[in-house]
């Protein structure tokens, strides 16, 4: 897998993780290792904690914020719609002993045909959260990939490990912290909104500039 596919990967893991379990953090905080004495660093071997890169940067964190606020956005407008159908089947039903079969059954068609629009609204909705993230998630990629390749040849890495595949590993061998420093340094935020699958079609916009230091 290259860097830039396994890159991708830990971006959706990492911020699907952190958004979808918002209320985990809010936990405890398991308890610390023991502390391990290391070997000598082998040279030219390197790890690199990509998950921890990505939600420890300042773009990371402003992507799962954001991702935040968009879901909660969604949430809030399908609630009401819900709500909305609710009440309006209830009414129908409180009504019904007042209503001939002919009128019910078409004001009750009329709200069964709502429903339904109602759940293919829903699954269009999250459909576009998973685009949104999508998208999101590869612009950091894009941002972090060469970053990664600058500082595996700035420390004169040889084999590059995924840390987060590694049991324990010298710290020395360690490029997370580089690679944070530079893409906090080469970006810290970009606009983007939900992604809007009924307007595939229509043209594409430019995209908004990204807020660099």
């Amino acid at each position: 897998m290259t860097i830039k596919a396994l890159v991708a990967a830990t971006c959706v893991a990492a911020i699907t993780a952190s958004v979808s379990t918002a209320a985990f953090a809010q936990a405890a905080a398991p308890a610390a290792a023991p502390a391990v004495s290391h070997g000598p660093a082998l040279p030219g071997v390197c790890v690199i904690s990509l998950e921890g890169a990505i939600t420890g940067s300042t773009v990371g964190k402003y992507v799962q914020t954001r991702l935040q606020q968009i879901a909660t956005q969604v949430q809030a407008e399908l609630k009401a719609e819900e709500a909305a159908l609710q009440t309006e089947a209830k009414t129908l039903e409180g009504q019904r002993a007042s209503l001939d079969q002919a009128t019910f059954e078409t004001r009750a068609n009329a709200l069964q045909t709502k429903a339904n629009a109602f759940q293919r609204k829903a699954q269009q909705r999250e459909r576009e959260l998973g685009a949104t993230q999508q998208k999101a998630l590869g612009r950091v990629g894009q941002e972090l990939d060469p970053i990664i390749r600058q500082v595996y040849q700035q420390r004169q890495c040889s084999l590059l490990l995924n840390r987060d595949s590694v049991v324990i590993a010298n710290p020395s061998m360690d490029i997370s912290q580089p690679v944070v420093t530079a893409l906090n340094a080469k970006i810290t935020q970009f606009n983007f909104d939900r992604e809007r699958l009924d307007q595939a079609a229509a043209p594409a916009q430019t995209p908004a500039p990204a807020t660099r230091k």
